[in-house]
């Protein structure tokens, strides 16, 4: 019998969901059975991506982000009584799975409730350190005491320097299960024929996300060069739409995603974890917009500017001919090991 492993992202834009693909395909070739589970668009895309699989759907978190930055810690701490009650029910929701499906091991991508004290249970973040200004303190021992649950914590990202994560997914001194993986990316480099100079890509959750579509694609009116719009909307159908020099889809699936960042002279995109990683992958140049008041994203954006490797600014500040620092940064290229997947399965061969 092929042992059963529930892989569970976070719904949080798109990223967890993304950085979850590379492990579902080892799980397979590694004969495993994948079980998935997440809800909204997380669950919406790996569906598309793996739709020979079985799903489930957990309890959604239903966090949102403010339209004004600095009220950003405010809505959350809002929010936190029904970030509590979702993460209650997520607990109940994977005892059932556990049982449901005779699960043999849980991979849980920032869920904080995905968990089992049957079956051995890891979980992925690139966050040991969660930035929140002033309570960075607080935020961070809180999170360390849930990773505590879990028998792993895995971290996509290297060990020592140079890395994508920096203080984020490195801290001395701690206890915690601890693997560093490698970063984990869904692509590919290839020797494409270049198509497009500028490939816009969008996600992460809204409103900010359509607020950042509307800024650029009203500042790429007056963009000369031809451009890929990629919306970041996963829905029914792919849709197509040409404006002028600018082609728009509201989602593409990995291997057509591949294709075009291969194919594109430089990204614009939020500076979220999994975006860096897949840049890095395929050693691509880019312009980062973090979302705002998203502290990791912020703190990213910022130390990749310093290693000179991509250059930012804030959304309220973008201005299409900001792009042209692009040319003066070397791009996301560091060295980095593939995951030994063989090697980190072997946990759920130990119950």
């Amino acid at each position: 019998m092929k042992k059963q492993i529930l892989v569970a992202p976070l719904n949080w834009g798109l990223g967890h969901a993304t950085r979850c693909i590379p492990i579902i395909n080892a799980l397979i070739k590694l004969n495993y059975t994948p079980i998935i589970a997440s809800d909204g668009i997380a669950l919406a895309l790996l569906k598309k991506e793996f739709p020979k699989l079985t799903f489930d759907e957990l309890p959604p978190y239903n966090v949102t982000y403010s339209k004004k930055a600095h009220l950003f810690k405010w809505k959350l701490l809002v929010d936190s009584p029904k970030l509590l009650h979702a993460i209650n029910e997520e607990r109940k929701a994977t005892k059932a799975l556990v049982k449901k499906y005779n699960i043999n091991g849980i991979i849980s991508d920032n869920r904080l409730g995905v968990s089992s004290k049957k079956v051995p249970s890891v979980f992925i973040t690139h966050q040991l350190n969660v930035l929140s200004g002033s309570t960075t303190w607080l935020s961070t021992k809180i999170h360390q005491n849930i990773i505590k649950k879990f028998d792993e914590c895995w971290i996509p990202d290297n060990e020592f320097t140079p890395n994508l994560s920096g203080r984020l997914g490195h801290t001395s001194g701690t206890s915690l299960p601890i693997k560093y993986l490698g970063p984990l990316s869904r692509f590919e480099k290839t020797d494409a024929t270049i198509v497009y100079d500028l490939m816009v890509l969008l996600s992460g959750p809204e409103p900010q996300r359509s607020l950042l579509e509307n800024i650029l694609l009203e500042e790429l009116e007056e963009f000369k060069g031809k451009v890929l719009f990629v919306r970041g909307v996963i829905e029914a159908e792919e849709s197509i739409t040409i404006k002028k020099n600018i082609t728009i889809y509201n989602f593409m699936q990995s291997s057509a995603l591949e294709q075009a960042i291969n194919s594109s002279t430089m990204i614009l995109s939020r500076s979220g974890y999994t975006t860096v990683m897949d840049l890095a992958k395929i050693g691509k140049k880019a312009f980062f917009i973090p979302t705002p008041g998203q502290f990791e994203q912020e703190y990213l954006a910022k130390m990749l500017d310093e290693m000179k490797l991509v250059p930012f600014c804030s959304q309220d500040d973008f201005k299409i001919e900001l792009l042209r620092k692009i040319s003066d940064f070397k791009g996301l290229d560091i060295e980095h090991s593939q995951p030994n997947f063989k090697l980190l399965f072997r946990l759920f061969e130990c119950k």
